[in-house]
Parts: C-alpha cells; structure tokens; sequence
C-alpha cells in the first residue's frame, strides 16, 4: 500500500506538467486578408486581419504576405521581417497622429518593406512618419508609395532614418510625397531626413524614387552625431517642387561627420529653395550625369566651405541663381 501511496503522488505531482499546451510555433511565411482575423493562425487558408496581429506569429526572418487588398494597421518590427504586398491591389497602412511602420529591431536584423502604401491621412492629421527607423542592422523599402505624413517637427517625414551608429537604407522605386508641414522651412519634415547619432557608419541607396512635393526633398543632417561617416548614392531619382530645398547636406560649420554623397543620373528641378546643397567641410556632394533646373534660389550651394564636385556633364540651368561658380570640377575617370 505504501508504494502503491507513493505511486500516486508522483502520478499527482507531474499532473500539471502533462497538461501544459506548447506556445503556438510561429510559422516563417503569414499572410493577411482584409476579410481576416487576428485571432486566426494567419495561415493562407485562414489568414489574420492586420500586421500587428500577424507579426507575433511569423517567425524572425520571415514574411507576411497579403491575400487580397485592404487597410492592414500601424506596426511596430522588432526582429528581421519582411512585409509584403505581391501585386494583388492596396495594400494601406492609414494612420492619424502615428508612425505607418516602426522598426525598431536588432543589430543584426533586415526588415524588407514592399509593395505597401503608407498614408497618413488627411490634412490635419498631423501624423509623425511614414516608416521611423530607430534600431536594426538595414532597412530595404522597395515599390512602396509613402505619403501625407505632416506632423511638426521632428516629425513630419515620409522615411525617417536615425540609427546609433550603424545602419543601412534602400530604397528602390518608391514614390514619397506630400510629407511635411505646408511653409516649413529647411529643418521641418520633408521626404527622407537621415540623421544618425553617435559615431555613425551609415549607408544609403536609392534608385528610381520620386520625391515629390514635400516640405524638402532629402536631407542628410549630423547634428547630433560626432565624427563617423555617411556614404549615400542617389541614382536615377527625381526630386521635384519642394517646398524648400531638392537635397541638403548639413554637417554645419563644427561638424566632424565626413559625408559623401554621389548625385547620379538625377534631378533636382523646380524646388522653391535650393536644388543641391553642401554644408560643411567634411560634406561632398559629387554631381554626374544630373539635372539641376528651375530652383526658386539657387541650384547649387555651399556653405562653411562645403564641397560640390561636379564631373562637368550636368545641366546646371535655369534655376533663379545657378551659382556654378561654387563647383570644383573635375575630368572623369
């Protein structure tokens, strides 16, 4: 009896071990359906409605896939993901007063942005940025349209950069418009703002975008960072009818940031500042093969000895003051 006792007591002890259900394993592919629910395993047959919801059930390094078009909601990425929309119509994140997409992830992590359209909302909703990036190894946005994003600054923005340290930016044929405050001046929203802090080592590609009728164009801005680098190549974009100025570098006239960045086979054109600027010593902007027209100031400028560098096959025309005299001109090689 005092076995068969003992027997049923340790029967009685692991009791609650043998009942406990195993955490839902998060799967490498999701998808989402405007018809879906979150409380649904985000299968391809039984889809969830929102990223938010699907984002907990997708493993790191995985992908949500859309079913069918539809408003998806603002998310936050925390690990390596890839949000995806295949062609199979709108697929929105419409916000008011928010951020569209939050990374905020970790050193060694990729988030993939495709196929989506962010939109803030309609004027007055005063709505912070299309995608914030704050932490993460690189951010990829490609075929994406990002736009109406108006909050006061340092909001404000279609895309806004700003890692510690490392980070890597693409953005591949992308339409980033109307973000920004309506009379904001150089330092207030615009299409992409890149402004990394600590000691940065950053870089940056775009390629086919269209950055349009925002408060500014890009701006690359190291005021709150100390030495480090920025290498940034702007190929076959076109920055056009800024409120303010097309492209801007600012390091300032005590910044310690070496910036370059190669303006290539691009157009800054009829924006209502300047279309091409360089601010600081350690700044170089390099111009081949670009337009530069119908700028409401200047097309290019320098300031605090600022580098311009042009390959002498621009058009730098046009513009109120074209202001070439601040070129260093250079042969190719």
């Amino acid at each position: 009896m005092k076995k068969l006792a003992m027997f049923v007591g340790l029967i009685a002890l692991a009791a609650p071990s043998l009942f406990i259900t195993p955490a839902q394993a998060q799967a490498t592919r999701t998808w989402i359906s405007g018809v879906g629910d979150d409380v649904n395993p985000c299968s391809r047959t039984a889809p969830c409605k929102t990223f938010p919801g699907a984002i907990s059930k997708t493993a790191p390094g995985g992908e949500i896939d859309t079913l069918d078009p539809g408003g998806f909601g603002a998310v936050t990425v925390t690990k390596a993901i890839t949000l995806a929309n295949e062609g199979i119509g709108s697929a929105g994140i419409l916000v008011a007063g928010t951020n569209g997409v939050t990374v905020n992830a970790g050193a060694g992590d990729v988030v993939i942005l495709r196929g989506l359209q962010i939109d803030g909302g309609p004027v007055g909703s005063n709505s912070l940025a299309g995608v914030k990036f704050i932490a993460g190894k690189a951010l990829e946005i490609q075929n994406c349209t990002i736009r109406n994003f108006t909050g006061g600054s340092p909001n404000g923005y279609g895309v806004s950069f700003t890692p510690v340290g490392a980070g890597e930016l693409d953005i591949t044929d992308t339409t980033i418009t109307t973000n920004g405050q309506i009379g904001g001046g150089a330092t207030i929203g615009g299409g992409v703002f890149i402004q990394p802090t600590g000691t940065p080592a950053v870089k940056v590609v775009m390629t086919r975008d269209v950055i349009l009728n925002n408060t500014n164009g890009i701006r690359i801005d190291t005021s709150a960072a100390t030495g480090g680098q920025i290498r940034a190549t702007i190929n076959n974009t076109v920055i056009q009818n800024s409120g303010f100025h097309g492209l801007a570098v600012n390091v300032g006239a005590t910044g310690t940031t070496n910036v370059v960045v190669a303006f290539d086979q691009s157009q800054s054109v009829n924006n209502s500042g300047n279309g091409v600027v360089s601010n600081g010593a350690t700044s170089n902007v390099i111009l081949n093969n670009s337009v530069v027209t119908g700028n409401g100031i200047k097309g290019v400028d320098s300031a605090n000895s600022g580098v311009l560098t042009s390959y002498k096959n621009n058009v730098i025309a046009g513009n109120t003051s074209d202001n070439t005299g601040v070129l260093t001109l250079v042969s190719g090689q």
